[in-house]
């Protein structure tokens, strides 16, 4: 089952395109990294998975054909936002009594439980919390609903590295004990890399790469050889980036293998951040996979 189906996917506010023609699936079971430069159109695609923004074009489904945004899909999602909002007068306690009386099944125990791990306390008001800790709780509160997917919106932005690694540890830990799912927006491919294993590359707007990360690593490679030899490698390769020195190239190409490139040159692996980059720097590059789908979407979008 696909946790999300996105097809022909646009939202245009007034004259401008946040995201256009968007197409593809994330299987159940994943890490998802999302990635892409500010305004790519990362936090309006996460919106539309969640149902707080209705698409200009086309339609999300989550869970293998519910709609975006419905009550039985709302009831599987968690969400946690960018600045974590919270209510700032409140204490610890007091929001997550709060929550448990907004949300069936909340599992108060658990949240209290991993707040009590971080050294969180619980009457504490949320306002004098550090940012770290606020976005511990924020995260603390969804896991404690039992999503099927849990959906973070740029998380790690405001914590500092030992802050980023507990709050990736809480994370994977619940992917661990329950299996949710993941789509994780982030600009900290250093984190990405360590926990994710599905990519999702946005660039102004478009869709540039979705697929599993095992798969791109293996079907790219670095080649390293004479700047004057440059054109007869590239006639023989899918050239996705080329770094030019004065005497040395570098070549980020797509290849199922490292072939015989000739004495000059060496072939090797590419790391998933030098990947990344260079598609992020030719918006025209895509490594997509097709997309994976369950059924015909009816006008109306239900699956038959």
């Amino acid at each position: 089952m696909n946790v999300v189906e996105v097809c022909n996917l646009g939202k245009r506010y007034g004259k401008h395109w946040a995201i256009k023609e968007c197409s593809l699936s994330i299987p159940s079971g994943h890490v998802v990294a999302l990635v892409g430069p500010n305004g790519a159109g990362k936090t309006t695609l996460l919106h539309c998975a969640v149902g707080l923004v209705e698409p200009s074009t086309g339609y999300t489904e989550v869970f293998g054909g519910l709609e975006a945004g419905s009550p039985e899909a709302l009831a599987r999602i968690a969400f946690v936002a960018q600045d974590a909002p919270l209510y700032k007068y409140l204490t610890v306690d007091q929001i997550i009594e709060l929550t448990r009386n907004l949300n069936r099944g909340f599992d108060t125990n658990l949240a209290l439980h991993r707040l009590d791990d971080l050294g969180i306390d619980p009457h504490q008001k949320v306002g004098r919390l550090s940012g770290g800790q606020q976005s511990q709780l924020a995260l603390a509160l969804a896991i404690a609903r039992h999503p099927d997917l849990l959906v973070l919106d740029e998380p790690l932005a405001r914590l500092d590295p030992l802050a980023r690694n507990e709050f990736m540890g809480v994370v994977m830990a619940a992917v661990a004990e329950d299996g949710l799912s993941v789509v994780l927006s982030s600009h900290v491919v250093s984190e990405l890399e360590r926990v994710a294993n599905y990519l999702i590359v946005l660039n102004v707007g478009r869709l540039q790469i979705a697929s599993e990360i095992d798969e791109l690593l293996e079907n790219h490679l670095l080649l390293t050889g004479p700047v004057d030899e440059i054109a007869h490698v590239a006639n023989s390769f899918d050239v996705v980036q080329t770094f030019r020195g004065d005497r040395q190239a570098r070549l980020l190409v797509r290849s199922p293998e490292i072939t015989d490139v000739g004495p000059n040159w060496e072939a090797s692996q590419v790391s998933l951040e030098e990947l990344i980059l260079a598609y992020l720097r030719d918006p025209h590059s895509s490594a997509l996979s097709p997309p994976v789908a369950h059924g015909t979407p009816s006008v109306h979008g239900v699956r038959s």
